[in-house]
């Protein structure tokens, strides 16, 4: 890692708490870049207690404590772009660990011409027993880089809801920066999609974005039923809240029970592994499911309630003022 500020071509900004079962793997592996000479790491940590910070000290790293209270997705991340050194600024987070040695090259590829504000790479789930099978990263195709621009703020919003959500699924679990602008077009106030709402931003202020999928980490989330349940009405509810996006309801048919089945049974796990990983995507479905139904019904008395439900079962949302008005 280079000591002088002048030498730094990207800055690494990791928000973590209570991360030690995962941090010596992230580390590692940004820490194997091709770019990390020309890197620096800087650590927002908000209240670890698990032995974390103990662990960072292995690690050149600069760590910064944020309150427990006043850590949100946008403003904390801002906070790490404005202690950052680097021309490039790099998201991720503390359970994804670069799939190459090239994940930060791959990143900085994408920037193709000044215009380009931000490019964002692919998280995949690698081909380990102790993760759901039916989401190994299984590609079809190469990867590739897909340029995003519009000349005018107003070509953006006439595009239809579903079409945008597209277009801004941004993603800081592996994404870059130009500093100078991301300076100038900060993430907003809130407790999610703080990147889908950049990449709108960018998009609506003339900005090229960049989704190459080149730039890949190896990104995974085990999840209870009532953790999906949570997530997807967070996700239902910021999608409308922001992009006027009102999801299809989950259908889980039969054509998509075969295609689990055939995943199943072609890799090489127990006959109860199969069983349990059967179970466990049938209740993901259940729960996202229960989701739609909970966002449907609030929806359908109004906007008020639906941000009354939403509270009620994932807590108060900080709302950009682009709240159901951009």
């Amino acid at each position: 890692m280079t000591t002088g500020n002048e030498n730094i071509l990207i800055s690494i900004v990791i928000p973590v708490k209570n991360g030690v079962s995962w941090l010596d793997a992230c580390m590692k592996g940004i820490m194997q870049q091709t770019l990390f000479a020309k890197s620096e790491i800087i650590i927002l940590d908000s209240g670890s207690d698990d032995g974390t910070l103990e662990l960072l000290k292995k690690y050149p790293v600069t760590v910064y404590n944020i309150p427990p209270a006043s850590f949100n997705h946008g403003d904390t991340r801002n906070f790490g772009v404005e202690k950052s050194n680097g021309k490039y600024v790099v998201m991720t987070v503390q359970d994804a660990v670069p799939s190459s040695e090239n994940w930060l090259q791959e990143l900085i590829n994408g920037f193709v011409n000044d215009d380009v504000a931000g490019v964002c790479g692919q998280q995949i789930v690698p081909h380990d027993a102790d993760k759901n099978p039916v989401q190994w990263f299984r590609p079809v195709n190469g990867p590739a880089l897909k340029e995003i621009s519009f000349s005018k703020a107003a070509e953006f919003d006439s595009l239809p809801p579903l079409q945008k959500v597209k277009l801004c699924g941004w993603d800081d679990v592996t994404a870059c920066y130009r500093r100078e602008i991301l300076l100038n077009i900060p993430f907003e106030h809130v407790t999610f999609a703080e990147d889908a709402l950049w990449a709108k931003a960018a998009l609506r202020a003339g900005y090229t974005i960049v989704y190459n999928t080149a730039a890949r980490v190896f990104h995974y989330h085990h999840e209870e039923p009532d953790f999906t349940f949570k997530r997807n009405l967070t996700v239902n509810y910021f999608r409308y809240s922001f992009f006027e996006f009102v999801p299809p309801k989950p259908v889980f048919t039969f054509k998509r029970k075969l295609q689990i089945i055939k995943m199943l049974q072609r890799e090489k796990i127990s006959p109860g592994q199969k069983l349990y990983w059967w179970k466990y995507n049938v209740d993901l479905y259940n729960a996202r499911k229960r989701a739609y139904d909970v966002f449907s019904a609030a929806l359908g008395k109004g906007e008020d309630q639906l941000d009354l439900v939403h509270e009620q079962y994932c807590g108060k949302a900080p709302m950009s003022k682009q709240k159901k008005s951009a």
